[in-house]
């Protein structure tokens, strides 16, 4: 008998509608239930590639002993982290601060109104002797513990609530007292450097995530930089981009990065394949191939957009969340070999060759003597000899293999990432394509989940085929989104000119209501949610980056790009006010905000602007920009200079237009 979760957009939510479980969507149908029952709500939170959340759902939430212990006592609610961060974000918190680590699936228990007393995250059905009380048991324990010491929970959850928001109140204080120095930059980026795998690659050790983030800081800061932390910085960046290039967190065979690796070494992977790593990562290597001119980060993006291209595109031109980890039950069954599998595929001599470039072995590196494909082989020419065998081996994956379930929701925040790596990608490499496809998704997202109006620009944060956008816009999402129109409008006129005009105009449409609807107008910073929208227990602001950039780390590059293009000196009055914030972060956890010192960085060097006459060729220009070192940079065809000039301005110093295009980029 389905529950209410079957009338859902959510893929995750509607995976748990057959559960004998009675679960309800967060709302304040749940809540008003929980009230009148004078029950707690038991929060369980996930999302639809979680292996972990799977996991779990088998072994608790379909078991019909279980389901009825968690109806009688509790009144259950399932959420989808990636449709409703604002609610995840709490009771994260929340666990974060009673088990002092947290994670998903994530499991709060919560007085009738929502504040949190007690959670977890993954707890087994039975005792497997781990040191984890079972989940009928822990059911158990806090139903009869609210019906003899409901009081008792009560002070826990005043408490709770007591510490995040004097965690808010906290965030609202930072930088009161220390203002931003030049200096934070680079010790910033020798702390980061300093927690260096210098064997392995990334940074510290298992489970090791890809930090895209951090390495594009690294990028940015090299030309303030001395030489000698400039050197350490290329060493840092260029090593940990070749690891994960030869590593299995990158599909050999068919393109696209896993979410992390469970090894030192970036040889297993937990297999779930998520947009927004792919983004951030595309970025990465965009940038690192223009330092390094290395063949081998190319291929990564060709073939990571490849995977796009087959695996990810929605109709209308956007793309959709995430792969799972599992098929079949079993985590990577699709990705990994057995050299038997490769040799009927392949034959015998061009067998042995694959699985000695790619270290499938009798022995096997994962689960039942399979191998998770990860290239041993240096050459690169040896990798582009095999790149047929490779295509043969995607093929039979692909015909004779059941693939992962599909996320088909389309994140606006997601998606705009993934727009502003494919306007770069496409600009320096030369791939007009990848350009015209990240105009493609940023018209499907104006025209799918922005409503204008009057009084502004309404943004909705998720989009599903057949019922449209949902849920209001947070942070993240209305700075992102401009963020991508500022990606497009820097580099669109390459491709049509004057195109670039739209997305700058759309860019401060963003920018202007997060202002209005994020802003706090008695401290620093901006709030997750908007003025108004219903929070669980309190208001929050985001500093910290997590696995996509934080609100406010986005702002930065947001208000610094439209103060290069604009001139508006309240845009840059906003950079400034922000930047003490981050002082104590700069120094202790720089990793953490590693988006945000990026745009601090490239707002120090100075962004670029490049403006071009009708005369121009806006290829030529393209192909000189692609054999400088990255910078942030805004390349624009102007009616207001004459038809064979060019002027380039960096920060706030304009240099005087020119006919000599070799001569306008010296400096650059």
């Amino acid at each position: 008998m389905p529950n209410q979760l079957s009338k859902e957009n959510s893929l995750y939510l509607r995976q748990h509608a057959e559960n004998p479980v009675h679960w309800y969507a967060w709302g304040p149908e749940a809540l008003a239930a929980a009230v009148r029952a004078d029950k707690p709500l038991l929060v369980s939170i996930g999302y639809s590639a979680c292996h972990w959340c799977h996991v779990m759902a088998h072994e608790s939430f379909e078991d019909d002993y279980i389901a009825t212990i968690m109806n009688k006592h509790f009144v259950c609610i399932k959420v989808d982290r990636e449709e409703r961060p604002d609610v995840d974000q709490i009771y994260m918190e929340a666990v974060q601060m009673i088990q002092q680590r947290g994670g998903w699936p994530l499991n709060v228990f919560c007085l009738p109104d929502g504040r949190p007393f007690f959670g977890g995250t993954y707890f087994p059905a039975e005792d497997r002797g781990q040191g984890i009380i079972p989940w009928p048991q822990l059911c158990m324990r806090i139903a009869d513990f609210y019906k003899r010491s409901k009081s008792e929970l009560v002070e826990n959850a005043d408490a709770i609530q007591k510490n995040i928001l004097a965690g808010a109140q906290a965030d609202n204080s930072v930088g009161a007292t220390d203002g931003w120095a030049g200096e934070l930059l680079c010790e910033a980026a020798q702390g980061i450097c300093g927690n260096h795998d210098d064997q392995y690659g990334g940074f510290g050790g298992a489970p090791k995530f890809p930090p895209a983030m951090a390495l594009n800081f690294l990028g940015a800061i090299r030309p303030l930089a001395s030489s000698k932390l400039a050197k350490r910085i290329d060493s840092v960046a260029h090593q940990t981009l070749r690891a994960m290039a030869h590593g299995g967190l990158f599909d050999q065979f068919g393109g696209g990065f896993a979410r992390y690796s469970v090894d030192d070494h970036w040889l297993i992977p937990h297999f779930e394949k998520m947009l927004y790593d792919n983004a951030l990562l595309i970025e990465s290597y965009t940038r690192g191939w223009l330092d390094a001119r290395e063949p081998l980060y190319v291929a990564v993006i060709e073939e990571t957009i490849g995977w796009l291209d087959r695996e990810m595109s929605a109709p209308g031109g956007g793309f959709h969340a995430a792969l799972d980890a599992d098929s079949e039950g079993e985590e990577g069954r699709y990705y990994v070999w057995t050299p038997e599998e490769v040799d009927a595929v392949l034959g015998p001599a061009l067998a042995r060759e694959v699985r000695t470039a790619y270290n499938i072995t009798r022995e096997g590196n994962f689960e039942h003597g399979r191998s998770n494909p990860a290239l041993a082989e240096g050459d690169y020419a040896e990798r582009e000899r095999l790149a047929g065998a490779r295509a043969q081996l995607l093929a039979h994956r692909e015909a004779e293999r059941v693939p992962p379930a599909k996320d088909t929701k389309i994140s606006l925040a997601w998606n705009a990432m993934m727009v502003r790596a494919l306007a770069d990608a496409g600009y320096y490499l030369n791939r007009p394509e990848w350009t015209r496809r990240a105009r493609q998704a940023l018209d499907f997202l104006w025209d799918s989940l922005v409503r204008e109006t009057d009084d502004g620009s309404a943004i909705q944060s998720v989009y599903y085929e057949g019922s449209g956008a949902r849920v209001a816009g947070f942070l993240h999402d209305y700075a992102l989104l401009a963020e991508a129109c500022l990606a497009v409008a820097g580099k669109i006129d390459w491709l049509e000119a004057g195109a670039s005009t739209i997305y700058r105009q759309r860019a401060k449409a963003c920018v202007d209501e997060a202002l209005a609807s994020f802003g706090d107008a008695d401290s620093v910073g901006y709030y997750f949610t908007a003025e108004g929208a219903e929070t669980p227990v309190a208001r929050r602001k985001e500093w910290f980056d997590n696995a996509t950039p934080a609100g406010n780390s986005v702002m930065l590059h947001a208000l610094s790009g439209l103060y290069a293009l604009t001139g508006e000196g309240r845009y840059a009055a906003e950079f400034e006010r922000m930047l003490p914030a981050y002082s104590d972060y700069a120094r202790k956890v720089a990793a953490g905000v590693a988006h945000a010192l990026e745009a601090i960085a490239s707002h120090r060097a100075g962004i670029a602007v490049i403006q071009f006459g009708s005369g121009i060729d806006p290829k030529a220009l393209r192909d000189r920009l692609a054999q400088k070192p990255w910078r942030r940079v805004f390349v624009l065809r102007s009616e207001a200079l004459a038809p064979d000039t060019i002027q380039v301005c960096l920060g706030t110093q304009c240099h005087a237009p020119t006919d000599d295009l070799d001569a306008a980029l010296t400096e650059f």
